[in-house]
């Protein structure tokens, strides 16, 4: 669904169309966002007057999120997590309670943490997930761009992280996952309890990392909101599956056919800034808080 980037010419002056054309105007460029909107852009990723609105509003988008993974079959016992950044204490993170179904989390549900594992607010009626806080903590330290981050163990990203590899460009979504978006964590060494996996997890994703495939494991995204790491997420789990489906098609011998370099990375430049990825996810959650009637924001 990538837009095509529509260069728009800034319209001449009473003056200009007077005077003697002697350079061409000047080409302003269309957004990600306003490429691909036609008409009215979409407004972009809101902006609060206060800690406490932005926080809300926040925790209701992350518990929106944890339903969208459970109707999309992301459960798995207790695993899996997101974490979000507080808006206001930065070196704290909100994460979901151990051992409560995805379906039924609420914004209220959501515990808050330090980089220490210590709870520190929010619901403290139920603890968070030890091996997650060791894998989430470590990706918000060495990134403090990342304010949200998502680990669930789905079915088809477990199969195709068995195999150890990047996803392949085989077609227009998966670019979203470009170059250094992607990449993959080869040091599968069990269950996360040891802070130095933590850190090796958050140095393999690198700098500019968006997704990455955890050997033998599963997926983890991350984001400048919960919105866009929750896409990003359901978006990488999707192209698993399609490169499993691809991988069986090519084992029969039908040749695969790839996007080339200079598609993907276009397709990548236009279509991965975080208010399209923000937007990406808004039909999901829509469609969370029409079946169950906002229920997820309390």
């Amino acid at each position: 669904m990538a837009p095509s980037a529509v260069p728009v010419e800034a319209g001449p002056t009473p003056a200009a169309k007077q005077a003697v054309k002697t350079e061409k105007t000047p080409v302003q460029e269309k957004t990600p966002l306003q490429a691909i909107s036609q008409g009215v852009c979409l407004p972009g990723i809101p902006i609060f007057s206060s800690y406490d609105k932005h926080r809300a509003w926040m925790l209701a988008h992350m518990a929106g999120a944890f339903r969208v993974f459970a109707r999309k079959g992301l459960t798995e016992g207790m695993s899996g997590h997101i974490s979000v950044r507080d808006p206001e204490n930065p070196h704290t993170f909100w994460t979901n309670p151990l051992g409560k179904h995805f379906a039924t989390l609420k914004a209220s549900d959501m515990v808050l943490v330090d980089y220490e594992g210590k709870v520190v607010g929010g619901n403290t009626s139920r603890p968070a997930n030890a091996a997650g806080f060791l894998i989430h903590s470590a990706v918000h330290k060495a990134r403090p761009d990342v304010t949200a981050a998502c680990h669930c163990h789905g079915k088809a990203g477990k199969a195709w992280s068995a195999f150890g590899r990047k996803l392949e460009m085989i077609n227009q979504d998966v670019t979203y996952f470009y170059g250094d978006a992607q990449a993959v964590y080869n040091e599968f060494g069990g269950v996360v309890l040891e802070e130095e996996e933590g850190k090796r997890l958050a140095a393999a994703l690198g700098p500019k990392g968006k997704g990455m495939i955890l050997r033998n494991h599963g997926l983890l995204t991350v984001g400048g909101t919960v919105d866009e790491a929750a896409y990003l997420h359901t978006l990488m789990e999707r192209s698993c599956e399609i490169q499993l489906m691809v991988e069986a098609a090519a084992a029969n011998g039908i040749p695969k056919i790839y996007v080339d370099d200079k598609a993907a990375e276009f397709t990548f430049r236009m279509a991965s800034d975080p208010e399209s990825l923000y937007w990406e996810f808004q039909p999901d959650l829509e469609y969370e808080r029409e079946i169950s009637d906002g229920a997820f924001e309390k």
